[in-house]
């Protein structure tokens, strides 16, 4: 059986090859642009990785989406991808079989059989990226809900006000990812008439990045603010693990990235917040598979559909 991924990205796409086992054999890499463009230089990476007669591909986005169908929704971080029925485009041209999953499951798919989750039967990974979205791995089983919208952690509120994030003030994803740092941390260098560390020269270019960088640097409102973001990141974590009782919850980018400025005030909340024989049993560790997520994550959304993997 020949594996093709396709992990659909704001800003690259990546073409994989893998074995049924799951691991990544040939990769392609392209900076996604219009879907005509970008269709074009998958159709050619695929043909040149030789996809054989009854190919399976695994496709990894953004939301909205309707998996069911395989349709991308016009995903806010990939302009102009409206209605694009992008398993019927795979199967037309290549054949076999294709199956679309957003990248929040499909990540939770990745850790849960090669990553940080490898082993356990109960798992959340929370992507804790430029969004925030999570996939449930439950009694051993990828859980997706009715219409295949579980997992949308980034919506709920945890504040009457905040920094926007999933069109909501004061969401999870508004406290907790980088587009929602970003914004906080641009109110508060607006605050402050710019006079911040973390300004590059205008404030609107200040992104969450320029943040962690001064809080490596000792910048003491760039540690705060990112003290604040792991305070709701406690929270938020804290409902998660009082109602799901998971093994494991898996962290993305920010986390590995940033985690030590976030976790004094996530344990504080934690303990405050959550139901203490729950977190006890409970590891919260940053994602394994790092940028090598994009290269399993659409080869295990095949596999899984195709009752491959455990």
């Amino acid at each position: 059986m020949d594996i093709i991924g396709l992990d659909l990205g704001g800003t690259k796409c990546t073409v994989i090859k893998g074995t049924d086992k799951g691991n990544p054999q040939q990769v392609a890499r392209f900076p996604t642009q219009g879907p005509e463009e970008t269709l074009a230089k998958i159709f050619t990476a695929v043909e040149q990785m030789d996809p054989g007669d009854k190919p399976v591909f695994g496709i990894s986005a953004g939301d909205p989406m309707d998996a069911v169908k395989g349709l991308l929704l016009g995903p806010p971080n990939m302009p102009g991808w409206d209605y694009v029925e992008i398993v019927r485009e795979m199967t037309d041209r290549f054949g076999g079989e294709a199956y679309l999953m957003n990248d929040a499951n499909a990540g939770a798919l990745a850790e849960w059989q090669f990553g940080a989750a490898k082993g356990c039967k109960n798992v959340v990974f929370c992507t804790h990226g430029t969004g925030m979205g999570a996939g449930l791995i439950l009694d051993g089983r990828l859980y997706e809900g009715t219409n295949g919208s579980a997992g949308e952690i980034g919506h709920t509120r945890l504040s009457e006000d905040g920094p926007v994030g999933y069109g909501k003030r004061g969401s999870f994803e508004g406290w907790c990812s980088g587009g929602g740092i970003t914004r906080y941390a641009q109110q508060r260098a607006k605050e402050l008439n710019g006079n911040v560390a973390f300004n590059p020269g205008k404030i609107e270019d200040i992104t969450t990045k320029d943040v962690a960088v001064s809080a490596e640097n000792g910048d003491k409102l760039a540690q705060e603010i990112l003290a604040i973001s792991g305070k709701y990141l406690g929270q938020g974590l804290g409902m998660i693990i009082d109602i799901l009782n998971p093994e494991v919850i898996v962290l993305g980018s920010l986390y590995l990235r940033c985690g030590k400025f976030f976790e004094k005030t996530m344990q504080q909340e934690l303990k405050k917040e959550t139901l203490p024989q729950s977190l006890k049993n409970c590891r919260i560790v940053p994602m394994a598979l790092a940028e090598k997520i994009s290269l399993y994550a659409p080869i295990c959304t095949a596999l899984y559909r195709k009752g491959m993997m455990r």
